[in-house]
């Protein structure tokens, strides 16, 4: 099927059809950093397990992926730990905003899921448990999997991000409180501070993941980045709580397993075809990519490529 369509021409039509619709939303202006991104900015890429390339609009130009990257973080502790990252961080939807501190006190400090900050938060004091140089480390392993070695943090938008990250200093306290962060607290926000600042283009991003559509390897490089049973664990977590408390829609209207960020990039997986990334930095109100998910929903409407 994916053969028989002209993605890049079908891309143009359905960002054509978009700018004749209302382009709601905002961009994320509360990390000070990201409210200097032009909101108009589009771009799409889709990248096939046989390594063909579809793109469109801005897709080569880099933005913050935001909380995208906590997919990564979330493999590579789950490589170093396995099943024991369970007991630290559950596996359900949050169903309130990724942000929240009631429910987190109201569960004892342990996060629904670890895509809401406080879950990626939790996975970030593992790595600093059982990493020497946690910064380096998860970096190259980020490199490793994507098979780029030009990626990086932006200690720009790392330091912004601390600048006004009370919220997260909150959460990773509360669970402190509870007995949930083993570290210190400085060491561990830090660590999140900085994954959440990584830049990459749209084809990037879409090469990086593309090892959630081919069974755990990267079939770019022929890298393997985690086993079969981990990846479809990831893929059943980013369906159901990927996208914030509109996790329930994006797969109703998308249908793909998938995670956003508040820089206003998408990526989703089709297992055993492609990857597919989109990035329009206005968000709706829950923080997901307004044009995103439109793209995305007509995407697998019109080509029927919903895992459904």
């Amino acid at each position: 099927m994916l053969n028989e369509i002209d993605y890049e021409k079908f891309f143009c039509e359905i960002a054509g059809r978009l700018n004749e619709a209302d382009d709601y939303g905002k961009v994320a202006d509360y990390i000070p950093a990201l409210a200097e991104v032009d909101p108009d900015k589009l771009g799409i890429h889709l990248t096939t397990i046989e390594g063909k390339n579809y793109a469109f609009g801005d897709s080569n130009e880099r933005f913050s992926i935001q909380s995208i990257a906590k997919v990564l973080s979330l493999t590579l502790a789950l490589k170093i730990l396995g099943d024991e990252v369970w007991q630290r961080v559950g596996v359900e939807p949050s169903g309130t905003a990724f942000n929240s501190l009631v429910q987190l006190e109201y569960e004892n400090g342990i996060p629904r899921n670890p895509f809401i900050n406080a879950g990626a938060i939790v996975i970030c004091d593992i790595l600093v448990s059982n990493l020497e140089q946690p910064k380096l480390e998860l970096l190259n392993f980020i490199k490793k999997a994507s098979g780029m070695s030009n990626i990086d943090y932006s200690s720009e938008i790392a330091d912004s991000e601390k600048e006004t990250g009370f919220r997260n200093m909150a959460l990773a306290n509360l669970m402190k409180d509870f007995g949930n962060i083993h570290n210190d607290v400085d060491s561990v926000l830090d660590l999140y501070f900085h994954l959440c600042s990584i830049k990459m283009t749209c084809k990037e991003v879409a090469q990086t993941f593309l090892y959630l559509a081919a069974g755990g390897i990267n079939p770019i490089t022929n890298t393997t980045v985690i086993s079969l049973k981990r990846t479809k664990r990831i893929n059943a977590i980013m369906q159901m709580c990927g996208f914030y408390d509109e996790a329930g829609e994006f797969a109703f209207r998308v249908g793909l397993p998938g995670k956003s960020g508040v820089g206003g990039g998408i990526f989703a997986i089709h297992p055993e075809k492609y990857c597919i990334v989109v990035w329009s930095p206005k968000l709706n109100e829950v923080g997901n990519s307004y044009k995103g998910i439109k793209i995305l929903e007509a995407v697998t409407t019109e080509t029927n490529s919903s895992i459904f």
